[in-house]
């Protein structure tokens, strides 16, 4: 496996997590999603990402579903709405997202997207979680170098990590959100690191994955590990889906200097910034 990646608390985790994103949208599926997620856990990629957005709740009650009995050693995280990050709120939309998982606590608690509620406010509504004991750490998703400034300004400087979109396809985050993480120490999560699956169908990437032995989507999920300080956190909805990306966790080997300038050539690095991108 990947190593660990450590937030500021001084946590680690598997730089290779599980996303639960468009999970528990369709019956049928639940029981080879729940299987997945187990099968997951018993790889060693004991991170699931999931939000109280995902499927309206239900993928927070699928996952809690799946961690029935192995709670101990995962490291669970959520996320919640940008209308729910008030003083008064977020600890209903906590407590919910805590039934929903059935757990008395998460290890990260982020707030989704920016909103209209003041950063100072919903860092205070975070900390308090924290007093209470119903989270370790928190963070925030999406949120561009602009954003990063205005949350330390607002006294999040405990915030343990931005979740983004980052892929080969999503770039820009290089340009200036990754190097300003970097330089305090709070890991990136990337989102879609496959971008949804198109990466595994790209001939130009396909072409270069076939020389070394892997695929598309492998070689994709591993440009993403290859980055210091970032966890990524794919979705997997079958048992071979989640062996094929735990075997990318294993191909450091193969993303040499040659292979990160020939995906540079492909998906170039951005040349200035842009703005972040989300979907």
């Amino acid at each position: 496996m990947k190593p660990t990646v450590t937030f500021p608390s001084g946590d680690s985790v598997p730089a290779l997590g599980q996303g639960t994103w468009k999970m528990a949208e369709s019956p049928s599926l639940r029981a080879a999603q729940i299987a997945a997620l187990r099968y997951g856990i018993e790889l060693g990629m004991t991170l699931i990402d999931t939000a109280e957005m995902y499927a309206d709740g239900e993928a927070e009650t699928l996952v809690g579903e799946a961690i029935s009995g192995r709670r101990d050693g995962l490291f669970l995280v959520s996320k919640a709405y940008p209308w729910n990050a008030s003083a008064s709120a977020l600890p209903r939309a906590c407590e919910a997202s805590l039934r929903r998982l059935g757990t008395d606590r998460l290890d990260l608690y982020l707030l989704h997207w920016r909103g209209e509620i003041p950063l100072a406010e919903t860092v205070s509504a975070m900390e308090a979680l924290c007093d209470r004991g119903l989270i370790r750490n928190w963070g925030v998703s999406n949120f561009d170098a602009e954003d990063m400034e205005d949350l330390i300004a607002a006294g999040g400087t405990r915030c343990a990590t931005n979740q983004v979109l980052y892929n080969l396809t999503r770039r820009g985050p290089e340009y200036d959100l990754l190097p300003w993480m970097g330089g305090r120490a709070i890991p990136a999560m990337a989102y879609s690191p496959v971008e949804q699956g198109r990466l595994a169908g790209d001939r130009r990437l396909a072409g270069l994955a076939a020389g070394l032995g892997v695929t598309a989507a492998q070689l994709a999920l591993a440009w993403v590990l290859n980055r210091a300080g970032t966890i990524a956190i794919p979705k997997a909805a079958t048992l071979d889906h989640v062996a094929q990306n735990h075997a990318a966790a294993a191909l450091d080997l193969v993303v040499h200097e040659d292979v990160l300038l020939a995906l540079d050539r492909i998906f170039p690095a951005p040349d200035g910034p842009r703005p972040l991108e989300m979907i």
